[in-house]
C-alpha cells in the first residue's frame, strides 16, 4: 500500500468521525462501558480462579492414628503413606504438639480445657500433602484402608464444594466474557452502519467508477478500529486505577487474601482490552459494510 493511499484512508476516517462526532463519542463511551464491564469481570474471574487454585494447593489430608500404636508402627504407616502416588509431603504430629496447636487456636478461650487436667484426648496424626488437588480424594481413601489408621479427613464437603464452585466460575465467566465481547461488537457495528448508510450513495458511485472493495472498506475499518481502541483505552485506564486502589485496600485489611499482583497482571489485561477493542472495531465495520458493498 502506498503512503499517499494510506494517508487518504486516515483522512477519510478522521473526517467521518468529525461528521458524526456526537455518535462517535456515544459509541466510544458505550464501548468503554462494555469493555470495562468485560475487563472487570475478567479480572474477577482470574482472581477467583487464582484464589481457588491457591486454596486447592493448600488442601491437605489429616490422618488420625489409632491409640496404642508403637513408634515403629507409626513410622511404618508414615513410610507407606509416603510411597502412595501423588503424595509430596508427610509430616508427623504427635499428640503433645497437636494439643499445643489446639490451644493456640483457642486463644483466650484456653480455659475450656482446664477440665481435662493432664489428659490429652487428641490422637497422633500425619499431615499429608499431594501434588495435584484431584488426587486428594483417592489418596485419602487409600490411607483410610491402612491398618492402624482411624480416620483420614480432608474436609470433604468443603473441598468438593470449592472444586465445584471453581468449575462453575470458570464456565460462567467464559460465557459472560463472550457475551460482553459480542455486545461490544454489536455496538460498534451499528455505529459504523449509521455512517455507512449516510454515505451509501457515495459508496455506490465509487463502486460504479471501479473502486475496489478494499479501497472503499479501509477508511471504515480504520474508523471502527479507532472507536474500538478509544473505548478500550478508556476502559483500560479506569480498570487499572480501580484495581490498583482495590488491591491496596485489600492488602491493608485482608493481607492473607491471595489476589493477583498488579504487575505484570494489569499490563496483560490492558493489552488484551486494547487488542480486543481494536479487533472488535475492525470486525464491526466489516460486518456493517457487507450489505452496502453489493452494488
Amino acid at each position: 500500500m502506498k503512503i499517499r493511499t494510506f494517508e487518504y484512508f486516515v483522512r477519510e476516517a478522521i473526517l467521518s468521525l468529525r461528521r458524526n462526532s456526537l455518535m462517535s463519542i456515544a459509541s466510544v463511551s458505550t464501548v468503554a462501558v462494555s469493555l470495562l464491564i468485560l475487563g472487570m469481570f475478567l479480572v474477577m474471574v482470574l482472581n477467583l480462579n487464582h484464589i481457588a487454585s491457591t486454596l486447592e494447593t493448600q488442601v491437605q489430608i489429616t490422618v488420625y492414628m489409632e491409640d496404642g500404636l508403637s513408634d515403629r508402627d507409626m513410622r511404618e504407616i508414615g513410610t507407606r503413606i509416603t510411597k502412595l502416588a501423588g503424595v509430596t509431603e508427610v509430616m508427623f504430629i504427635d499428640k503433645g504438639e497437636a494439643m499445643v496447636k489446639f490451644k493456640e487456636r483457642l486463644g483466650e478461650q484456653q480455659g475450656l480445657l482446664t477440665a481435662l487436667g493432664d489428659t490429652n484426648p487428641l490422637p497422633n496424626s500425619f499431615e499429608v500433602k499431594v501434588d495435584k488437588p484431584e488426587y486428594v480424594k483417592s489418596v485419602s481413601q487409600a490411607i483410610a484402608q491402612l491398618k492402624g489408621v482411624e480416620n483420614a479427613n480432608y474436609g470433604q464437603e468443603v473441598i468438593e464444594q470449592l472444586f465445584a464452585l471453581t468449575k462453575l466460575v470458570r464456565i460462567f465467566g467464559l460465557i459472560l466474557i463472550v457475551f460482553l465481547a459480542l455486545a461490544a461488537l454489536f455496538i460498534i457495528s451499528n455505529t459504523i452502519r449509521i455512517t455507512v448508510f449516510a454515505r451509501r450513495k457515495e459508496i455506490g458511485i465509487m463502486k460504479y467508477v471501479g473502486a475496489t472493495d478494499w479501497f472503499i472498506r479501509f477508511p471504515f475499518m480504520i474508523e471502527g478500529m479507532v472507536l474500538g481502541f478509544s473505548g478500550a483505552l478508556c476502559a483500560m485506564l479506569i480498570l487499572s486505577q480501580t484495581y490498583s486502589t482495590l488491591t491496596e485496600k485489600v492488602y491493608e485489611s485482608l493481607a492473607f487474601l491471595p489476589l493477583i499482583p498488579k504487575s505484570p497482571f494489569l499490563t496483560h489485561i490492558s493489552m488484551v482490552l486494547l487488542v480486543v477493542g481494536t479487533a472488535i472495531g475492525a470486525l464491526g465495520s466489516t460486518i456493517s459494510l457487507k450489505r452496502f458493498m453489493k452494488v
